[in-house]
């Protein structure tokens, strides 16, 4: 095998849902520098995802609006400068 391109570590790690705050405990290679503290008392990685089982639409049978990126309030003030450009002339 060749040496540098492979995972350094398959070990257990938290995913938490940051849309609802829910977490759950997996194996995983994916890197984290945060950590924290685990039901069983012991500290593991934590990888922070926007949609998980618990908050995709498609799982729990509800649609939800998540807008964690800001894109309305992008999308308003790109079209605003250009409406303003527009006015001016």
């Amino acid at each position: 095998m060749r040496k540098g391109i492979h995972p350094e570590a398959y070990r257990l790690v938290i995913f938490k849902d940051t849309s609802n705050d829910s977490a759950f405990l997996t194996r995983s290679s994916a890197a984290s520098r945060e950590t924290m503290m685990w039901e069983d008392g012991n500290e593991y990685p934590v990888v922070k995802v926007e949609i998980s089982n618990t908050s995709h639409p498609f799982y729990t049978g509800k649609s939800m609006f998540v807008d964690t990126a800001g894109r309305i309030e992008k999308f308003k003030n790109r079209y605003a400068k250009k409406a303003e450009v527009k006015e001016a002339k």
